[in-house]
């Protein structure tokens, strides 16, 4: 089977609510296990470096723009630019934040862009990694 026919495949059975795309396997992690360790990483680095993160029960644009139903979103500054991911609201607490009003306006970055800009965190001004811990 293809890529493109599996992605089919569970798209159907998932409309036909036989499965759940968040407990599909690569043999070792779900989707599930996969998003919530990134949530638990993501946090722990809000957590360590509170000046430059936030979080957000809305986006920049409400109106055009409404927060995913039970979402909030969490975000960094980074030298690069900002770097956000939705979350449940069951998680709001634990990024331990600052609270902001309005997220910003979303920039179009792509995946290789967050890796780019959350990297750019581990270099300092000249451009050498740095041994700083939370």
């Amino acid at each position: 089977m293809s890529v493109e026919e599996i992605n089919a495949k569970i798209q159907k059975e998932k409309a036909e609510g036989k499965i759940s795309a968040k407990d599909i396997s690569d043999g070792r992690h779900t989707f599930r296990k996969l998003y919530k360790n990134r949530m638990i990483l993501f946090c722990t680095l809000c957590n360590c470096h509170s000046d430059i993160f936030w979080k957000s029960k809305k986006h920049f644009d409400e109106e055009t723009d409404p927060m995913f139903n039970d979402d909030f979103i969490a975000g960094i500054n980074t030298p690069e630019g900002v770097v956000t991911y939705h979350f449940k609201l069951e998680f709001w607490d634990l990024f331990q934040v600052p609270e902001i009003e309005w997220a910003p306006k979303y920039d179009f970055y792509d995946n290789e862009m967050v890796l780019k800009r959350i990297y750019s965190l581990s270099k300092n001004k000249k451009g050498n990694s740095t041994s700083s811990s939370c």
